[in-house]
C-alpha cells in the first residue's frame, strides 16, 4: 500500500509559541542525542583504529576454557582486578574538560618569600620558637604517649577498672588547695581522664537472689522430718495469722458496747443539744452590777516609771561583776575537780564506745535486714505468695501421677515484686463507674393527652 502523503498545513509561525508546536524537531533531538552519547562514550566508532575494536583469538577454545575455569585463574584474576570502590573516584564520562589550562592556586607555604623561609628554619634549628609552635610541638608529644599506650586491638593486659589512673599524676601536686574543677583539668591536660563508675552498673535493686531454692517438703517424693518441718512451718504462720486478726477483732469490734436505738436516739440528742440557750424556766445567775457611780476600776493600777538612781546602777554592775566572777570560779574548781576524775571520765568513756559498738552493729544488722526486704515502691505493701505444700495423703512418690502444686508465673512475679523490679499492686476485677444521672430536657419532653374516662 502506498504511504498516504498528509496534505501540508498553512499555519502561523510567528510566534516562539506557534513555532514549537507546528514544527517537528524528532529528527534534531535524536540527533543531538546520539551526539551527547558518544561524547559520554567517548571517542566515535568511526574514528576509533581495528585494535581498539578488535582482537585477535590466539588461544584455542579448549585451552582457554581451562585457564578460565580452574579456581586459581578465578582467584588470580580478582586479585588483579581493580577494586570496585575506585569506581566512585573515576569519572562518569568522557567529555573531556572544556577548559584545559586551570589557574592553580598556590598554597601558604608556596607563597611564602624564600628568603623569609630560610630565616624560620634557621631559627627552629636554633631553638627559638613561638608560643604556637611549642604548643603544637607539645601536643605531638602527649599524642605519641597516648598512642604509645593504647592497647592494641583484642589486646587486654589487665583491668581497666582497678586503680585510679590519675593518682599518680596528682600525687606529685599538691591537690589540698585546688578545687575539683582545677584538678580534672589538669588531668585532662595531662591525657588522663578520671573514671567514674556509675553507681548502678555494680548495684542490684534488692539482695534476694533472683531464684531461691525451695524447701527439700516440696519435692513430689520428700523425706518424713522435711515433710513435717515444712507443714509445722506453715501451721506456725497460719496460727501467727489467726492470731494478729483475733487481736484487731478485739482491740477494734469487740472493745465498743452494743446500745439499742432508743440509748442511741437520746445519746445524739444530748451531744446534739450542747452549747445551745437554756430553756425558760431555768434561772440564771446575774452578774454582780457595777458602782452607783458607773466608773470603771481597773484591776490593776498602772506603774509609775520611776528612774534607778545611781547608787542603784552601781551596786547592780557590781553585781554582775560577781556573778562573772564566782561562774569563772566554779569553771575553774570543775577543772581542777576533774582532773581527780579521770579515772572514772576514762571508764564513762569506754562505756559510751561499747554502747556505740553495740548500736553500730545493731544498725548494721538491721541494714542488712531491710536491704533483703520489699521496698515501698507503690501504695499497696507488698504481700508474699502462699507458700505451697502437699498433704501427706496426697503425696504420690513418682513424678507421673504427681498433680502440678503452685503457678510458676506468679511465682516469678511475686519474686520481681520481692525484688524491687515491679510495684505492688492488686487486681483490680470490677471498675467502679461514676452513677450518671439521666434526665429528660423540656423540650424533649412529650406530653400524651389524657384518656377521658
Amino acid at each position: 500500500m502506498a504511504d498516504v502523503i498528509k496534505k501540508r498545513k498553512r499555519v502561523s509561525k510567528k510566534t516562539k509559541k506557534s513555532w514549537r508546536k507546528h514544527v517537528d524537531t524528532k529528527d534534531v533531538d535524536s540527533f543531538l542525542e546520539d551526539f551527547r552519547l558518544e561524547e559520554r562514550l567517548g571517542v566515535p566508532f568511526k574514528k576509533r583504529a581495528d585494535t581498539e575494536l578488535f582482537q585477535i583469538d590466539s588461544i584455542p577454545d579448549e585451552d582457554l576454557k581451562k585457564v578460565v575455569n580452574t579456581k586459581a585463574a578465578y582467584r588470580e584474576s580478582l586479585r588483579n582486578a581493580e577494586p570496585k570502590c575506585y569506581a566512585a573516584l573515576k569519572p562518569h564520562t568522557a567529555v573531556p574538560d572544556p577548559i584545559s589550562k586551570r589557574n592553580r592556586v598556590k598554597t601558604p607555604a608556596e607563597r611564602q618569600n624564600p628568603i623569609t623561609k630560610k630565616f624560620q628554619q634557621l631559627r627552629k634549628l636554633s631553638g627559638k620558637l613561638t608560643l604556637t609552635e611549642r604548643l603544637a610541638v607539645k601536643n605531638r608529644e602527649l599524642a605519641e604517649t597516648k598512642r604509645k599506650n593504647r592497647p592494641k586491638r583484642d589486646e587486654f593486659t589487665g583491668d581497666i577498672w582497678e586503680g585510679e589512673p590519675g593518682k599518680k599524676v596528682l600525687g606529685e601536686i599538691d591537690t589540698q588547695w585546688l578545687t575539683t574543677d582545677a584538678v580534672r583539668h589538669t588531668l585532662i591536660v595531662k591525657g588522663i581522664r578520671k573514671r567514674r563508675i556509675p553507681a548502678a552498673v555494680h548495684k542490684k535493686p534488692s539482695e534476694v537472689p533472683s531464684i531461691e531454692l525451695p524447701h527439700p517438703g516440696t519435692s513430689y517424693n520428700p523425706s518424713y522430718e522435711d515433710h513435717q518441718s515444712l507443714l509445722r512451718e506453715i501451721a506456725d504462720k497460719e496460727l501467727k495469722l489467726m492470731k494478729e486478726e483475733a487481736h484487731i477483732e478485739r482491740v477494734t469490734t469487740k472493745m465498743f458496747k452494743k446500745v439499742s436505738q432508743q440509748q442511741k436516739a437520746d445519746n445524739w440528742m444530748k451531744d446534739a443539744a450542747e452549747g445551745l440557750p437554756l430553756p425558760q424556766n431555768v434561772e440564771v445567775k446575774s452578774e454582780p452590777e457595777d458602782d452607783e457611780d458607773g466608773d470603771v476600776k481597773p484591776v490593776k493600777l498602772p506603774v509609775k516609771n520611776v528612774k534607778k538612781t545611781r547608787v542603784q546602777r552601781r551596786k547592780q554592775r557590781e553585781q554582775r561583776k560577781l556573778a562573772l566572777e564566782l561562774r569563772a570560779k566554779k569553771v575553774e574548781k570543775r577543772k581542777i575537780g576533774d582532773m581527780y576524775k579521770l579515772k572514772f571520765i576514762k571508764k564513762n568513756i569506754e562505756v559510751k564506745e561499747k554502747k556505740n559498738e553495740v548500736l553500730r552493729v545493731m544498725r548494721k544488722k538491721m541494714e542488712e535486714r531491710k536491704a533483703k526486704e520489699p521496698k515501698l515502691l507503690s501504695k499497696t505493701k507488698f504481700e508474699p505468695a502462699e507458700d505451697a505444700f502437699t498433704l501427706g495423703l496426697e503425696l504420690t512418690g513418682n513424678l507421673r501421677e504427681a498433680a502440678p502444686v503452685g503457678n510458676l508465673l506468679k511465682d516469678r512475679f511475686k519474686s520481681m515484686q520481692q525484688r524491687n523490679i515491679l510495684a505492688p499492686s492488686k487486681l483490680v476485677l470490677t471498675r467502679n463507674k461514676p452513677k450518671v444521672k439521666k434526665f429528660i430536657k423540656p423540650d424533649h419532653k412529650i406530653t400524651l393527652p389524657s384518656k377521658s374516662k
